[in-house]
């Protein structure tokens, strides 16, 4: 009962100013900017959507989880990480030239955010071939352009059903790109803003695209998810979080309970409540991967959550 991830694993570099960034940049310097903020508090986390989203279905279902990635010459810790938590990564490829991808993150407090993305190995993942046995289900999120497009045709190839995640990596396609993912593809998961880009980039409506897939996952934040499926719409309700912490990761964590229902073929307002509660768990603590949990203890939250028992 495995589903292979592919996606990317990477460095997140986060600093907070202890100010706000309208008071450092002005308005009419933009064409010459040159600034530099003083980051008293910096932390590095594990992320990628690899890595964030079998992190989490891994809470959920050990051993169920195969993340695919290209990483890079420093990714020993990562690694490390990973073993302590024992998701399997047989098929984490290295490439020695090039750093794992990394994030760096400044945040003001506004929480406005400057990020500067260097990809590093993750454009090198149509190195590596989607495994043509022995995987179930599979996730296909951001990750590098050719990789992809290569691993959405492998999986088709193989018979291998998927959930299209483009997230952030939407815009790297073309509209006729985008509807033969569509058309490739068993699930797509996107959140609210995605939907929007989504419909305006191939000119299909929610319902058009909806019409094309198994089921289309929408979520919306704090009012919860929508999911399309069976020519109904599954009104999903956000979870109740304990404390609002940070929100990075919670998409990840959102499809990694998408994953789980999928894989224990559970009926789809389940599945959307497994997800919803992994996204409500996950806002609680800072970071993609610094949540934990026994499985006794989710079933325990989401009973009370949701007024029944997981199962």
């Amino acid at each position: 009962m495995n589903a292979l991830i592919c996606g990317s694993m990477a460095y997140d570099t986060i600093m907070v100013f202890s100010g706000r960034f309208k008071d450092a940049i002005l308005p009419d310097k933009v064409h010459i900017l040159n600034v530099a903020f003083l980051v008293p508090e910096l932390r590095r986390e594990f992320g990628g959507t690899a890595g964030n989203i079998a992190y989490n279905l891994n809470l959920l279902l050990p051993g169920a989880a195969l993340p695919m990635a290209t990483v890079g010459k420093d990714f020993a810790a990562y690694a490390e990480w990973l073993d302590a938590n024992a998701i399997d990564r047989r098929y984490v490829k290295p490439i020695p030239e090039a750093y794992t991808a990394q994030a760096y993150i400044t945040t003001d407090l506004d929480d406005n955010q400057i990020t500067a993305f260097h990809p590093g190995a993750m454009n090198h993942s149509h190195l590596q071939d989607i495994p043509t046995a022995g995987v179930r289900l599979g996730c296909l999120s951001p990750d590098g352009r050719e990789g992809m497009l290569l691993h959405a045709r492998q999986m088709v190839e193989a018979g291998i059903p998927f959930v299209f995640d483009p997230g952030q990596g939407l815009p790297m396609f073309t509209p006729e790109e985008l509807k033969t993912f569509i058309a490739q593809a068993s699930y797509l998961a996107v959140n609210d803003y995605e939907s929007e880009l989504l419909t305006a980039r191939t000119g299909w409506s929610l319902s058009e695209i909806a019409s094309r897939v198994d089921a289309l996952i929408v979520t919306r934040g704090a009012k919860g998810s929508h999911i399309f499926a069976r020519n109904k719409i599954y009104e999903i309700p956000a979870a109740h979080a304990g404390a609002l912490a940070d929100p990075t990761g919670c998409g990840d964590a959102y499809r990694g309970g998408l994953l789980y229902g999928l894989l224990r073929g559970l009926d789809w307002e389940t599945t959307g409540r497994v997800a919803a509660l992994m996204g409500a768990i996950k806002i609680e603590r800072p970071g993609p991967q610094n949540h934990r949990f026994t499985f006794d203890e989710f079933r325990a939250r989401f009973k009370k959550e949701f007024r029944y028992d997981l199962g």
